[in-house]
């Protein structure tokens, strides 16, 4: 696991460096706005429409050969886009294709590399093992932001695109060195779905089934769905106040974008604690966190916003983490491939829809309004499901008293 886990702080490192200078790379290619939404949107495409086959791919293939095998391929599409820079031979149509490339290959690579890691601890650290995941994930992400601008700014953009197959070429040397838990092993009757391998078209219309029909994922999702839109994207709605109604620079937003990576690793170190999260504290914690997002639409000055900034971004980082733990070990282990790509799948929708949902609403009501909003209505939704939740629940159990009360003549 700390093999593993270094491996993924390097990989987390070198993604960030290339998604930082992506954006630009395109506007360089192509000079054209349009062009960057259209390449994000051609990436961001597989993972919606084939996300539940690769996640059933998942589920049929040795777990360690996908996941080196997935790795190995990504690290070629960043050689290849690093050297067609170097090259100038970089199109906007040859573009456009290594980021599908890209994006079919990450509906199998996902899945395979967020199971791998689970399958190297007991299955009592589990939990554990995720919050490890998220922390490294935020500290990657705060390295490789670091190492990009220094990158680029002396050796290019094609430095990060090199970086980054670096960095996958790590992943796939360290795997065939892991040895899995005995959990791993040999399979779980308790938790045995029944269902049979088939297809991976078969396996992934099962999956789907299998996702609907536990009422704790499609209300985890639900609760994450709305925090998505209407909240989260706090890169483009923290920008608009910082530079807007706080009327503070632009560099000041870095501080801000800092101070959320951070309050990321410190939510990841508290959800380590949590050995059993449950669907419900998921709840309560992303209703915490759209209160606390009303609240920073509402922040006089800077200083404020910082503060709050924090307890936010704890709080979103606990949130999902411990909807990452719920979302991996609650299906049955056969099952657990499918269900992560069904979410790939529904979280894909939510990255595409939010971002100009949220434009929409900062264009006619303002960043303030949005932020309250927004923040009040992930509340409010949260408190309304759970009510219902109860009220089922209470229903249920009156007619299941009433089923033992025997009849009397």
């Amino acid at each position: 696991m700390r093999r593993w886990s270094l491996a993924n702080l390097v990989s987390n490192a070198g993604t960030w460096m290339q998604l930082t200078v992506q954006n630009l790379l395109v506007l360089q290619v192509t000079g054209s706005a349009a062009a960057t939404g259209l390449s994000l949107a051609v990436q961001a495409g597989p993972g919606l429409l084939l996300g539940v086959v690769g996640g059933a791919a998942v589920d049929r293939w040795p777990r360690k050969v996908t996941a080196a095998v997935s790795q190995a391929v990504l690290g070629l599409v960043a050689f290849s886009t690093a050297a067609l820079i170097g090259l100038d031979l970089l199109s906007m149509p040859v573009l456009l294709l290594l980021a599908a490339v890209t994006g079919v290959v990450n509906t199998i690579d996902g899945p395979a590399t967020a199971l791998l890691g689970n399958d190297l601890v007991p299955a009592d650290d589990v939990p554990s093992a995720i919050a490890l995941g998220s922390m490294v994930h935020s500290a990657g992400r705060l390295i490789g932001t670091a190492l990009a601008a220094v990158a680029v700014g002396s050796l290019g953009t094609s430095s990060a695109y090199l970086a980054n197959g670096l960095s996958f070429v790590f992943v796939a040397a360290v795997i065939p060195t892991l040895k899995p838990a005995a959990h791993a092993l040999r399979p779980d009757p308790e938790h045995s779905s029944g269902v049979k391998e088939n297809a991976p078209s078969d396996g992934a219309r099962a999956g789907l089934g299998y996702f609907m029909s536990r009422p704790r994922l499609v209300a985890l999702a639900g609760i994450t769905g709305i925090s998505s839109l209407f909240g989260r994207n706090y890169q483009l709605t923290l920008a608009v106040l910082v530079v807007g109604p706080l009327h503070a620079r632009e560099s000041d937003f870095g501080l801000v974008s800092t101070v959320l990576a951070v309050g990321g690793v410190l939510g990841a170190l508290l959800a380590g604690r949590l050995l059993r999260p449950t669907v419900r504290l998921v709840g309560v914690l992303a209703a915490c966190g759209g209160v606390l997002q009303a609240a920073a639409g509402l922040s006089p000055g800077l200083i404020v916003l910082v503060l709050l900034v924090v307890p936010m971004a704890v709080v979103e980082s606990v949130s999902d983490t411990a909807g990452a733990t719920v979302l991996q070990t609650d299906p049955a282990p056969e099952m657990r491939g499918r269900v992560l790509g069904v979410w790939r799948s529904a979280g894909t929708a939510w990255g595409l829809a939010g971002p100009p949902l949220l434009g929409l609403l900062l264009e006619f009501a303002g960043v303030r309004v949005t932020l309250v909003a927004g923040g009040l209505l992930i509340a409010g939704a949260i408190a309304c499901g759970g009510l219902r939740h109860r009220g089922v629940e209470r229903t249920a159990a009156g007619h299941a008293e009433l089923r033992r009360v025997p009849r009397t003549a």
